[in-house]
């Protein structure tokens, strides 16, 4: 028998990030989203809690608690205080669990301990290109070995592009297979230019320009063993798909407390059976694609592919939020078009998931 309720830990550490999403990130949301900035002070918070440093090797400082299903969790309660800081926040580990998963000892020697650091480190991750046929295994960008070394040609979108990183893994493809490489941000040939973006107006995304950008041989993750890019869509997929149940409960939740409140011919809207109906289907359809998400991440942790499991966890959460969020503009009525009520918010970030690949990790 399966049975996806949580441990008695890691119920403590859903009440944690709870409680940190509603008293320091939902806080700061709408300014977030209006100033274009990350609260850095919530960032630093954030990373005192060890969200992604829990789940690092013990020798390098970290906790030693990896678990799919416990970054499930943790993503899911982030992004129901905010998608933008959520994705900041868990910025970290698009760098630090490529490493920890397929990097070599010299590797993860080099880069892990600044992410368990007492400083707040973001992490970069180019996966996502700009074109229509983009397949993630099969990537357009390209890496050519030259001499000892490696040059780098192609386009990126979508990566985090925070302040205080160094560095970016980027896919490429080398010959017939996908590769990861770490890449300097100050590198010849690489070239960012921030995106302009409908929603997570709040995170800074890079569009990537590299051209004969040039890494040594060791900058290869894995060097010479390589990576397995499918594990890391399939934890991105994940990942996603829990923020998007995030924002899904987000929305819902913001809706709710207004149908209590808001009165219609005598009574709160919430006793109208049309708007009854539509918080019911908001709740079925969020407690589902949750459950997609947890198997998903059961899978991972089991040892067991879950490509197939975590793409249609991926694509149903993604849709649920988009219709919860567009649900709940519709029960707030006018006000939830306008920008002082959230689920305006909530609807543009929901519409981003079907773009998104890999832009966080569990």
């Amino acid at each position: 028998m399966i049975d996806f309720e949580p441990s008695e830990e890691q119920q403590l550490i859903v009440e944690t990030v709870r409680s940190f999403a509603e008293n320091e990130i939902r806080p700061r949301a709408r300014e977030c989203d209006e100033s274009g900035k990350l609260p850095e002070d919530v960032l630093g918070k954030a990373h005192e809690l060890g969200l992604v440093a829990n789940a690092l090797p013990e020798r390098f400082g970290g906790g030693g608690e990896r678990s799919a299903v416990t970054g499930a969790l943790i993503a899911e309660e982030l992004a129901f205080g905010d998608l933008s800081i959520a994705l900041a926040v868990l910025s970290p580990a698009l760098h630090a669990l490529p490493l920890m998963d397929h990097g070599s000892e010299a590797q993860q020697a080099q880069w892990l301990p600044k992410f368990i650091g007492d400083r707040f480190v973001p992490g970069a991750l180019a996966l996502v290109e700009p074109d229509l046929r983009f397949d993630p295994f099969r990537p357009s960008t390209r890496a050519r070995r030259d001499g000892d070394g490696y040059v780098i040609d192609g386009d990126k979108c979508f990566v985090p592009w925070l302040a205080g990183g160094d560095s970016v893994i980027v896919a490429a493809s080398e010959g017939d297979r996908a590769q990861l490489y770490i890449v300097a941000r100050d590198a010849e040939g690489l070239d960012a230019r921030i995106e302009g973006n409908m929603g997570i107006r709040g995170l800074p995304t890079a569009e990537l320009s590299l051209r004969g950008v040039r890494v040594p041989a060791n900058a290869r993750l894995g060097e010479e063993a390589g990576a397995d890019l499918r594990a890391i869509v399939e934890r991105g997929r994940v990942g996603l798909a829990a923020m998007a149940v995030g924002v899904a409960r987000a929305a819902y939740e913001v809706s709710l407390a207004y149908a209590k409140e808001r009165e219609a011919f005598g009574a709160p809207i919430a006793t109208k059976q049309a708007i009854a109906f539509k918080l019911a289907d908001m709740a079925i359809e969020i407690d589902g694609a949750r459950m997609l998400v947890w198997e998903a991440a059961w899978r991972i942790d089991s040892g067991q592919d879950a490509l197939r499991e975590s793409t249609l966890a991926s694509r149903q959460a993604e849709q649920v939020a988009l219709d919860v969020a567009d649900g709940a503009v519709q029960v707030l009525g006018g006000h939830g078009y306008i920008r002082d009520y959230l689920p305006e918010m909530h609807l543009r970030n929901a519409r981003g998931f079907c773009s998104f690949e890999a832009l966080t990790l569990v």
